[in-house]
C-alpha cells in the first residue's frame, strides 16, 4: 500500500471510494448486527488511512465520507427514537504527538494563543452508548445510538437496569438528554458466558458484544436477567445548561443519581494527558471492566459549543488508543467476496486463535496491493492485531514458518460469483467484476441496496425473498419491484408465501412510490453517492426533474451546470466526474426513467433547511475575519441551512467578505451578488 504523499490524485479518490464502502460495512456490522468482522485497531487504521488521504486532497473529500459518519442505521424490530442533539463518533489518538496536534487544531479554531487548554479524562469503556431523555426530572426515553441522529428505542429494557435513575434528586432542566455507556464486568461476563456453555446455548464473544445484544431484546424481561451497568458521561439537547465545565456536568450527574466513571480526573492543561494515559493503562489489566482507552474532552463547555462538530466527531474531544495486542496462528484460505459495486474484496479464513480474551478466525486483506506488499500466502503462519474486543488485523507473514511449498497467493481475474473477467482500472486499488447486471452478486447487492432501510426502506424484501423472485423471472432491476404487484397471484403461489405475504409486499411497495428525494438518488447506487452527498445534491437541487436536467447539462466540460455541481461544498471533482458518468451512460438514463414511471420523488422544500434567513441560500466566505476563523464561519453558516460554496456564481445568495477580500468580492459585485460585512453577517445570522 502506497504513503498517501506518494498517490495520484486518481489513485487517492479511488482508495477513498474503497475506504468508503469499506468503512460503512462495518459500521452496519459492529453498530447495526453487532457482529464485527475486524478490530478495533483494523477500523482505526482505515478511519486514520481515510483522513491523511483527505488531508493531502482536501478536493476530494466525499460528503459520504466515514470523517462525516456516526454509527449505522436503525436495527429492524425497533421503533426509532430521534435525539435531540446528534450523537457524534469520536476521532482517535494513537499516541502523545496525536493528541498534541487535535490540541493545536482547538487552538487554531478559536484563534487561542498560549490560553491554558484544560480537559477531563475518562477511561473508554466498550460498551453500547445510550441517550436517555428526562422530562421535569423523569425518564421519558431511552435509545440507542443508530446512526447518530436516531437510534432504536428501547425503554423498557433500560428501566429494568439498577443503576439508571427513573426520576432524578434535585432539581433539573425541564427536558434533558443525558447520554452513557450500558457495559458488563468481565466476571459477570464470564460467570454469564459459563452458565450459557453449561445450558447447551452458544455464548457471547466478547462483553461488548454481550452488552449490544442484552439492551437490544425485543422481550425486556431477557434484558432484566442480564448484569449490565450505567455510567454516564455527556449532555446531548437541554432547555437549560446546567453546568458551566464538563467536570461540573460530572458532579451534577452524580448528585442526579447516576454513576459516573469513578476513574475520571480534571487535568489543568494538555500536559498532564500524557501521566494520565499511562497511569490508566498500567491499571487497565486489573480494572473489573474492559476499556480500550481514555477520552479527552476539553472542559469549559462555552468553548465545546464554539468547536461544534466536523462530519462525524466533535472537535473538543478525542479517545487516546492502547496499544494494539497481538497473537499468531494459521492462514488456511483466503476467500474472495464480491460487494454491490463489483468490488472484489479478500478475506482471510484462519485458525481460531486467542487474542486478548477473544476468539477469532477472519480478517480482512483489503486488496491485492495490502496481500502483495505483505506477502501473505495460504498456509502460513501470520501475525495477528488486536486493539479493541473484535476480529483483528493480519500485521504479518512469518517467513521462517513457511511451508517449503509455499507458493506467492495469485488474486484471481475471474469473478468468482459470474465468471466475468474482473479488471483494475488504472490508478484505483480495488479489482472490479465486469459482469455487471449479470453478476448474480452485484444484481442482488444492487436490489438490497435499493430497499434498505436506509434507502427506499421497502420491508419484505430479504436477500431471501429477491434471489427467489429473480429465479421465478420476476425481479432483475430496481423498476421491476413496483412491477411486482403486476403478478401478486404469481407470487402468492411460490414457496414460502400465501396471500397475506404477498399482500403485505404490495402494500411495501406501494407506501414507497413518493420516497424524500435523498434516499432515491442514494437508492440508485451511484459509485461514490452515499448517504450524505445524496442529501446534499437533493437540498441542492430540490427536485428529480430538476437534478437530472442539470446533470445532464454538467456533462460539457466547463458548461455554467458543470461549475454549479463543482461548487457545492462536499462535492469534489471526483464525485462530479462519477455523476457525469452515471448521467453519460444511455443504459442508466433509461434504467431512471424506467424507475420515473412508477416512483414519484417528493421535492425537497427550502423551508426544510430551516428558518433562519441563510437557510437554503448559497454562501460564499472570503477574507480574513476578526471575531472567528473562517472554519468557524462556515460551519455556523451550514448549521443554519446555508450552503457553503468555494467560489461566486450567478448562483450565489451572499458573499461575506473580511479583509483582503480579493477577486471573489470583485466578480460578486460584477455579478450582482449581495455582499457582507463580518459585522452584517453577524447581525443577520443572529450572533449579534
Amino acid at each position: 500500500m502506497k504513503p498517501p504523499a506518494t498517490l495520484s490524485e486518481a489513485e487517492a479518490a479511488a482508495e477513498l471510494a474503497r475506504l468508503a464502502a469499506e468503512i460503512i460495512r462495518h459500521d452496519r456490522l459492529y453498530h447495526t448486527q453487532d457482529a464485527p468482522e475486524i478490530t478495533d485497531a483494523d477500523y482505526d487504521a482505515l478511519i486514520r488511512r481515510n483522513r491523511e488521504i483527505e488531508a493531502l486532497f482536501p478536493d476530494l473529500v466525499r460528503a459520504d465520507s466515514p470523517s462525516r459518519r456516526v454509527g449505522a442505521a436503525v436495527a429492524e424490530g425497533f421503533t426509532k427514537a430521534r435525539h435531540g442533539v446528534p450523537m457524534l463518533s469520536l476521532d482517535n489518538a494513537f499516541g502523545p504527538e496525536d493528541f498534541a496536534e487535535f490540541c493545536r487544531r482547538i487552538r487554531r479554531f478559536l484563534g487561542l494563543g498560549e490560553e491554558r487548554l484544560a480537559f477531563v479524562g475518562e477511561p473508554k469503556i466498550d460498551g453500547l452508548s445510550i441517550n436517555l431523555l428526562y422530562e421535569e426530572g423523569r425518564f421519558l426515553r431511552g435509545a440507542t445510538r443508530g446512526d447518530g441522529m436516531e437510534g432504536e428505542d428501547v425503554t423498557a429494557n433500560l428501566k429494568t437496569l439498577a443503576s439508571l435513575p427513573l426520576r432524578l434528586k434535585g432539581a433539573a432542566p425541564g427536558r434533558i438528554e443525558i447520554r452513557g455507556e450500558v457495559f458488563v464486568e468481565k466476571a459477570a461476563f464470564l460467570a454469564f458466558n459459563e452458565a450459557e456453555v453449561a445450558a447447551g446455548r452458544r455464548s457471547f464473544a466478547n462483553p461488548r458484544n454481550f452488552a449490544a445484544g442484552s439492551l437490544r431484546q425485543l422481550d425486556h424481561r431477557i434484558t432484566a436477567q442480564r448484569p449490565l451497568k450505567l455510567f454516564a458521561y455527556a449532555m446531548g439537547a437541554a432547555t437549560e445548561a446546567p453546568a458551566a465545565t464538563h467536570w461540573e456536568w460530572l458532579e451534577r450527574l452524580q448528585a442526579w443519581g447516576f454513576a459516573v466513571n469513578p476513574l475520571s480526573e480534571r487535568l489543568a492543561d494538555e500536559h498532564a494527558a500524557a501521566a494520565f494515559q499511562a497511569g490508566i493503562a498500567a491499571r487497565r489489566a486489573d480494572l473489573a471492566y474492559d476499556i480500550d482507552g481514555v477520552v479527552y474532552k476539553l472542559d469549559r463547555l462555552d468553548w465545546q459549543a464554539r468547536l461544534g462538530f466536523v462530519g462525524r466527531a466533535p472537535r473538543w474531544a478525542i479517545a487516546w488508543k492502547f496499544p494494539a495486542e497481538q497473537a499468531t496462528t494459521k492462514l488456511l484460505r483466503i476467500e474472495i467476496q464480491v460487494g454491490r459495486t463489483g468490488a472484489l474484496t479478500p478475506r482471510a479464513v484462519m485458525e481460531p486463535v486467542n487474542v486478548g480474551g477473544v476468539v477469532v478466525q477472519h480478517a480482512t486483506l483489503h486488496n491485492e496491493d495490502e496481500i502483495a506488499r505483505k506477502d501473505v500466502r495460504e498456509g502460513d503462519t501470520v501475525v495477528l492485531q488486536r486493539a479493541g474486543d473484535v476480529i483483528p488485523q493480519i500485521v504479518a507473514a512469518v517467513p521462517e514458518a513457511r511451508p517449503a511449498d509455499s507458493r506467492p497467493y495469485s488474486f484471481p481475474v475471474t469473478c468468482p460469483a459470474c465468471g466475468s473477467h474482473a479488471v483494475r482500472p488504472e490508478g484505483e486499488v480495488v479489482r472490479r467484476c465486469t459482469g455487471g447486471l449479470i453478476c448474480p452478486a452485484q444484481a442482488v447487492e444492487r436490489l438490497r441496496h435499493f430497499v434498505a432501510r436506509n434507502t427506499m426502506d421497502i420491508d419484505g424484501l430479504g436477500e431471501e425473498r429477491i434471489l427467489q423472485l429473480q429465479a421465478a423471472g420476476l425481479l432483475q432491476t430496481p423498476a421491476d419491484i413496483f412491477r411486482l404487484p403486476e403478478h401478486a397471484p404469481v407470487i402468492a403461489a411460490l414457496e414460502g408465501w400465501g396471500e397475506t405475504s404477498a399482500a403485505n409486499l404490495m402494500r411495501a411497495i406501494g407506501a414507497r412510490v413518493a420516497p424524500p428525494l435523498d434516499r432515491f438518488i442514494f437508492a440508485l447506487g451511484i459509485r461514490r453517492i452515499g448517504e450524505a452527498n445524496a442529501k446534499l445534491l437533493a437540498r441542492h437541487y430540490h427536485a428529480l426533474e430538476t437534478w437530472r436536467e442539470r446533470m445532464l447539462a454538467a456533462r460539457i466540460i466547463g458548461s455554467e451546470a458543470r461549475e454549479e455541481l463543482g461548487s457545492i461544498q462536499g462535492i469534489g471533482p471526483t464525485i462530479a466526474t462519477e455523476l457525469v458518468d452515471f448521467f453519460d451512460e444511455p443504459r442508466n438514463l433509461a434504467a431512471l426513467d424506467d424507475l420515473s414511471r412508477y416512483v414519484t420523488p417528493v421535492p425537497v422544500s427550502l423551508a426544510e433547511a430551516g428558518d433562519s434567513p441563510f437557510a437554503g441560500k448559497v454562501l460564499v466566505f472570503t477574507g480574513s475575519l476578526e471575531t472567528m476563523t473562517r472554519q468557524e464561519a462556515e460551519a455556523r453558516a451550514e448549521a443554519l441551512g446555508a450552503k457553503v460554496t468555494k467560489s461566486v456564481s450567478k448562483k450565489t445568495d451572499f458573499v461575506v467578505v473580511g479583509a483582503d477580500a480579493g477577486s471573489k468580492a470583485a466578480k460578486a459585485a460584477e455579478l450582482g451578488v449581495i455582499v457582507l460585512s463580518e459585522a452584517e453577517w453577524r447581525l443577520k445570522a443572529g450572533f449579534g
